[in-house]
């Protein structure tokens, strides 16, 4: 009786060690977008949460085609003011302490940029990585601190042809800094991506988040999983990057469609989408929503 109570123990031990080492080679992270409403409290207490892994500071919302580059964070802070929005390089370097990636995204949904030639790109390459990144300037937006990347969120203007040179910009600027730059990029779930489509064509990207809102034909549907799981299946079989991550509205009101309830996601998206290897964690759009409907909270465990 001893001995079979022993060689139990031991089995269940084995099986909890087993599992443990299952769940956690399939884990993945939560990141945010943070930056489009003030409500949604400053950039530290978003951190402070402990929800996210990776933070998108939106947007660089206006560049290329000679225009001169500037931020648009809503209410959190006036770029073109005294100060600016230099204050918040105490939030980035708070957040970077706890080991968050702090990145700085490009693009956005409103008309204000766009890359007319591989000139204009390099330019506006050079004009990122000297004012958010690794490089120098008298002039940088959000202070001294140095963001950890760039995220490609291209969904207007236009030259989307040149955003391969930006990307190898970026890509090729991190061997005169100290510290790996992170390339992402927040493609629409229709494959390809008409204003990523090139840039993706790189390799040069670490993660992508793909938009699985705003999109019937690939968003998920209860009613229909199955186009949701051929989109999801292009993505991770087709495009040479390390991580994929579900991209969802973290509210019914922020997106027009897509809303996937928490319950949902934990039952029947995140099973599925497990199975690959590039298998990232959940993009969600956006901090405020988060922060109102307590959706991030909700999946975490199961992320």
């Amino acid at each position: 009786m001893g001995n079979e109570t022993c060689s139990l123990s031991n089995s269940i031990l084995l099986l909890l060690i087993f599992l443990t080492l299952f769940s956690s080679t399939n884990a993945g992270d939560i990141v945010v977008y943070w930056g489009q409403n003030e409500r949604e409290g400053s950039l530290t207490e978003t951190c402070n949460t402990g929800l996210y892994k990776i933070v998108n500071i939106a947007f660089l919302s206006i560049f290329g085609n000679g225009r001169k580059p500037q931020l648009n964070l809503a209410g959190h802070c006036n770029p073109l003011s005294n100060n600016g929005c230099k204050s918040l390089s105490i939030d980035i370097k708070n957040c970077q302490k706890k080991g968050i990636i702090i990145i700085l995204s490009i693009g956005g949904g409103v008309n204000g940029y766009s890359l007319s030639s591989n000139e204009d790109a390099r330019n506006v390459g050079d004009y990122i990585w000297n004012n958010f990144l690794g490089g120098k300037s008298f002039s940088r937006p959000l202070g001294d601190a140095v963001l950890d990347g760039v995220d490609f969120d291209i969904e207007v203007g236009g030259g989307e042809v040149f955003y391969i040179e930006l990307a190898r910009r970026l890509f090729q600027s991190q061997h005169g800094g100290n510290k790996k730059v992170y390339l992402t990029a927040a493609p629409q779930c229709p494959f390809p991506d008409q204003n990523l489509k090139s840039a993706l064509s790189t390799g040069l990207f670490d993660y992508v988040w793909v938009q699985f809102y705003n999109n019937g034909p690939c968003q998920f549907d209860s009613s229909n999983p199955n186009k949701f799981q051929k989109s999801w299946n292009q993505w991770v079989s087709t495009i040479k990057v390390s991580k994929i991550y579900v991209g969802v509205p973290a509210s019914v009101s922020s997106a027009s469609s897509g809303f996937v309830p928490t319950r949902v996601l934990i039952s029947q998206v995140l099973p599925f989408v497990k199975r690959s290897g590039k298998y990232g964690g959940v993009m969600l759009w956006d901090r405020f929503a988060d922060e109102q409907n307590g959706y991030g909270r909700i999946i975490k465990a199961s992320v």
